[in-house]
């Protein structure tokens, strides 16, 4: 499908062209799509099994103390009970994490977070379980919280690792240059809970061999599995996860400190036991956004091209490190954006808090420094006298440039055409001044704000992220492609997660095999590791690898036949379940070639290796970008400061089009999740204790809260060195978006919206 052609799919007024029946390029459904929306779709909540029990587990109450005593007999002579366990009763490593195993299966000497997991129970009832779990009697002596990260860098020790989780210190150019402008800005973001659309639940079940089995909605299952066994101490082969029922993620699906204690108790009681989190457990167990604090110092010429840009980056990693240092990397690898900087000089550190951990989650590190360097950006065109846009255009990257890290950007970076293509789209047309139901004024229909008060504001965002694992992770994935009477089967462990990427492998094989129906195996661990599902890896390496191996099938598909004939492969084409020679003289379906046989390959695909930062935050870290302009516009009510999104233009680095509803529908999801984290989004954290740990406290953005999404521009470029050509498609709007809206308050308001979310009092004017 034509560029222009998936940008009219998001308008009323252009008809979209037929899709493909299949194959890459084609809008093909995802196979689950019915079973989901008519509720037949097994989720991992619906699990049963025969002597079943069910599992609850007891959580601090406090964000810092210290344990003096724990007492279970309460909990354990309470008839239905089965079974409590607490840090005694972990037969292996008692530690565990994503990044750096760090974090108790459950607290013994003292907790760090509130809501750490500190006992659990199985009973016969789920309501016997949860009463039980509340019958344990932990005796605490409460501590001051360090809740402040500026604190940690002085305060005492939260952990025998220390405060200090990782710090980069990046130094790219002259120290000394300096601009004829300069501006200063220092800027927060919240705290953003990926709330996933169901809570965490799973069942295990004990082995004969004295292993265990748990259905999860893992993400990432061959990690989770080896972290398991080495807590339960077992051997990897000992423990089966199989993946079920994943309801969409947009982080690590599952947190690890809710899995350790289903499977704990299965093996304690020899019988099945199931998990359900409540939406609270889900918000006090799982990672969240990283809160950061952000402080810019850019110098330009008088002109308006940057000359040097300072900053230091400090984010909140709550009580471990999980995946901060990760997250820290690309905070400071992206603090200049997309801009070309000859001069940078960045500070970053991640620190532990008694606050709630944090982790990955959709553009992490990149969506903090995209809302500080963009607000910085319009300060510098406000200083100038410039068109916001113009100032932007004069400083872009592109294909040949050098980031502040020293990698020279190899990869495709159409940054100045998508920026162009946002400013060129036409504005939406301003209300009008009577009836005031005509138009909807910001606070929705009902808003109590006076149209007189209301003001329009333009702004832009440029962001930018990294695709795969960055400094020396070695990704890599394995595929498997099977065909027999003419139906083709993918073995792949890459966890279907609402990316698509079942859709996807269907479509590959059908591309390169002219096969119709294909099915993509369910995902265990006794497959081949496929790694996490984050970054766009599985389109990338999983795709790659199932490719590879549908080749390799096609070869030996396509070897008989071109023997026979007398000519290479190379000569034959399938299309429509047919081969066919480039001369016409060979015409077969694919059934008849295949003649009752099986064929099948494995495959596996690995890209070209990166390298850690060193000490002055320099090296080669990333396998590709990917880039986003959006340009945002919004109605402000500056006397009661509420806020309407009213477009966002959006213009995207796509590599190449796979899917074309597809992918519409991913960058519409993450601008919608971007207008959250602009607006709504913010997981309160008073003295270390989360607020309202529910769906009505945190205010996630409605289908009335989304506004017109403007696909523009989709720029495929392929990138040479990944499969098929295309990059990264939700993660860079949600890092985007957020900056655009924010500039675009600023634009209307003339403040200088410094924090995200955007609280009202930001957004009211007083002196007008």
């Amino acid at each position: 499908m034509s560029n222009e052609a998936l940008a009219a799919a998001t308008t009323e007024t252009t008809p979209v062209a037929e899709p493909l029946p299949h194959g890459l390029g084609a809008s093909l459904p995802a196979a689950d799509a019915r079973a989901k929306t008519e509720g037949t779709f097994p989720y991992a909540a619906d699990l049963w099994a025969e002597g079943l029990l069910w599992g609850a587990v007891l959580r601090s109450p406090h964000p810092h103390a210290r344990i003096v005593s724990i007492d279970t007999s309460h909990a354990l002579d309470m008839p239905g009970v089965r079974a409590v366990v607490t840090h005694e009763d972990v037969p292996g490593n008692p530690f565990h994490g994503r990044g750096r195993a760090d974090r108790p299966v459950f607290a013994s000497e003292v907790v760090r977070h509130h809501g750490e997991p500190i006992a659990a129970v199985a009973a016969d009832h789920p309501d016997t379980a949860r009463m039980a779990a509340a019958a344990v009697i932990v005796e605490y002596d409460v501590l001051d919280p360090i809740t402040d990260p500026e604190q940690a860098f002085e305060g005492e020790a939260l952990h025998p690792d220390g405060n200090l989780i990782r710090h980069i210190p990046l130094r790219h150019g002259d120290p000394d240059a300096v601009g004829d402008v300069v501006v200063e800005g220092l800027y927060r973001i919240g705290r953003q809970d990926p709330a996933p659309i169901g809570a965490e639940a799973g069942l295990a079940v004990p082995r004969p061999d004295g292993g265990v089995e748990l259905y999860l909605a893992s993400t990432d299952p061959h990690a989770d599995r080896d972290t398991l066994a080495a807590c339960y101490g077992l051997e990897p082969d000992r423990v089966k996860i199989v993946v079920t029922g994943v309801p969409g993620a947009t982080a690590d699906r599952e947190d690890q400190g809710f899995q350790l204690p289903l499977g704990l108790l299965a093996l304690r009681t020899g019988c099945p036991v199931k998990l359900t989190a409540t939406r609270e457990e889900s918000f006090l167990g799982h990672v969240h956004r990283h809160p950061t604090l952000l402080r810019y110092r850019h110098h330009a010429d008088a002109e308006g091209r940057l000359v040097k840009v300072e900053a230091q980056i400090l984010l909140d990693a709550g009580a471990y490190a999980d995946t901060s240092g990760e997250a820290l990397a690309a905070a400071v690898s992206f603090a200049c954006g997309p801009y070309v900087v000859p001069n940078a000089f960045i500070e970053g550190w991640a620190v532990r808090t008694n606050n709630p951990p944090s982790g990955h989650v959709r553009g992490e590190g990149a969506m903090q420094v995209c809302a500080a360097y963009e607000a910085q950006m319009d300060k510098l065109a406000k200083k100038l006298g410039a068109d916001p846009a113009e100032l932007r255009l004069r400083n872009v990257l592109a294909t040949g440039d050098v980031l502040p890290t020293g990698q020279t950007v190899t990869c495709p970076a159409p940054v100045a055409e998508l920026l162009q293509a946002v400013q060129d789209f036409p504005l939406p047309a301003l209300p009008k001044d009577t009836p005031e139901d005509e138009w909807l004024l910001p606070g929705g229909p009902e808003g109590a704000g006076e149209p007189g008060a209301v003001r329009r504001g333009v702004g832009y965002g440029l962001g930018m992220v990294h695709m795969l694992g960055a400094e020396g992770a070695d990704e890599v994935s394995t595929a498997t492609v099977k065909v027999h009477d003419g139906v083709a089967t993918v073995l792949c462990a890459a966890v279907e997660s609402g990316q698509g990427f079942t859709t996807l492998a269907r479509q590959i094989v059908q591309e390169t095999l002219g096969i119709d129906e294909v099915h993509v195996a369910p995902v265990d661990t006794d497959q081949p590791p496929a790694g996490a599902g984050s970054r766009s890896r599985h389109t990338w390496v999983s795709g790659g690898a199932v490719e590879r191996a549908a080749k390799m099938v096609r070869t030996q598909l396509l070897q008989p036949l071109a023997h026979k004939f007398g000519m290479s492969t190379e000569l034959l084409q399938i299309a429509d379940g047919k081969i066919t020679s480039y001369d016409g003289v060979l015409s077969t379906t694919v059934t008849e070639a295949m003649d009752g046989k099986e064929l099948w390959a494995t495959a596996q695909c690995r890209p070209h290796p990166t390298e850690p930062l060193d000490e002055a935050g320099q090296g080669d870290a990333f396998v590709g970008l990917a880039f986003c302009a959006v340009r945002a516009v919004v109605d402000v009510d500056i006397e009661l400061g509420s806020v309407r999104v009213v477009e966002l233009a959006v213009a995207q680095d796509v590599g190449r089009v796979l899917n074309p509803a597809q992918l519409v529908a991913r960058i519409e999801a993450g601008v919608t999740q971007g207008v959250g984290i602009a607006l709504t989004e913010n997981l309160r954290t008073p003295r270390g204790l989360i607020r309202h740990p529910d769906l009505t406290g945190y205010a996630l953005p409605t289908a009335l809260d989304a506004p017109d999404i403007r696909i523009v521009k989709l720029v495929e470029e392929r990138d040479v060195v990944a499969p098929f050509g295309a990059k990264a498609a939700s993660a860079v709007p949600v890092v985007t978006s957020p900056a655009a809206i924010a500039s675009a308050v600023r634009a209307a308001t003339g403040r200088p919206v410094n924090r995200l979310p955007i609280r009202p009092q930001a957004a009211v004017v007083t002196d007008r």
